[in-house]
């Protein structure tokens, strides 16, 4: 029997129920407790699972690494709202707003060590494999985070700088959950590649469109539209209109934001016509499309049966809000 992604959901969020957190001391765990259950969507676990489900493995053997992975994604947000002074997480204040950042910083210590103690009950027979993929994405995370960070003091930050950022910091954790489903189940090498690629070209479009949706989305989706552009911050609709652009363009681009003379809402407009003018949505739209296809037909590329990537087919499309 197979799962469908909501049972997958369900199934992972009671595994997350049952895990037990320490009470004492207080100001370590009751952050981790606070941090893991405030919603998100589960993706990287989720994947992990119907990876492992869709090559034959077992959803019960599989959710240690589950655990693991989602563990470590939080982990990456506690850290990240240091680095980035961030007062609010999923629509509530972060661990860093609520509690400082020394707690911050040591809870997040202990998510990591947790995350690595979840891990270590995956089959002795696959956990040399499963731990080395584990590592490898965890610093792919730190190394993206670090040319992200590198970016803010740069002028000048090509197109495909920035797809190898976003390639380490959003999809390294879904192409390793997915890789580690598969990895788990017993996949040749030949498929686990191809399902690597499959998450890697899905996590780009995911990260586009992110972006997009950051100037050009509906607030009523309950994103407040335009942050990206009041911080400066190097998203790829900024990357490429910096490139298209002439010098007076461009140094708009570069000074709005800090520009005291304007209101957010001027700043946002302002930016919003370049980015029109110099047609970086369209690119930006077509780079989504393009991604998105381009993972759905390494889906059928794989050796299982094409009933067997259903779920996947669905996880992708549930991912970008596609009907079809």
């Amino acid at each position: 029997m197979t799962h469908t992604n909501n049972e997958i959901l369900q199934l992972f969020e009671s595994a997350l129920a049952q895990m037990q957190t320490p009470e004492e001391p207080e100001l370590l765990y009751a952050p981790i407790i606070y941090s893991m259950s405030g919603g998100g969507k589960r993706l990287r676990p989720v994947l992990l699972l119907l990876t492992a489900e869709a090559f034959g493995g077992n959803v019960e053997e599989a959710m240690p690494a589950a655990l693991a992975v989602e563990i470590f994604h939080n982990f990456t947000l506690l850290h990240d709202d240091i680095m980035d002074n961030a007062d609010v997480r999923r629509g509530k204040p972060s661990v860093f707003a609520k509690w400082g950042g020394n707690v911050a910083l040591l809870s997040g210590d202990a998510m990591l060590i947790t995350a690595y103690k979840h891990l270590a009950r995956v089959a002795p027979d696959v956990l040399p494999r499963v731990m080395n993929i584990f590592g490898d994405m965890a610093l792919e995370v730190c190394e993206g985070q670090q040319y992200d960070m590198d970016f803010e003091s740069m002028d000048g930050v090509s197109v495909e700088e920035y797809m190898q950022m976003i390639e380490r910091k959003t999809s390294a954790l879904l192409s390793g959950s997915a890789t580690i489903g598969a990895t788990m189940a017993g996949a040749s090498e030949d498929d686990i590649r191809k399902i690597y690629r499959f998450a890697t070209e899905l996590g780009l479009a995911f990260q586009l469109q992110d972006d997009v949706l950051d100037s050009f989305g509906d607030e009523a989706l309950g994103k407040k539209i335009g942050g990206d552009i009041l911080e400066g911050k190097k998203t790829f609709l900024m990357v490429q209109a910096v490139n298209r652009a002439d010098d007076m363009e461009r140094e708009v681009l570069r000074t709005t934001h800090r520009d005291a003379s304007l209101s957010d809402d001027e700043k946002i407009s302002r930016i919003k016509a370049l980015y029109e003018k110099l047609e970086v949505r369209r690119i930006a739209e077509q780079q989504i499309e393009l991604r998105f296809e381009r993972a759905l037909s390494i889906l059928d590329t794989l050796s299982i049966d094409q009933a067997r990537t259903a779920t996947l087919r669905e996880f992708a499309r549930n991912l970008m809000g596609r009907k079809k």
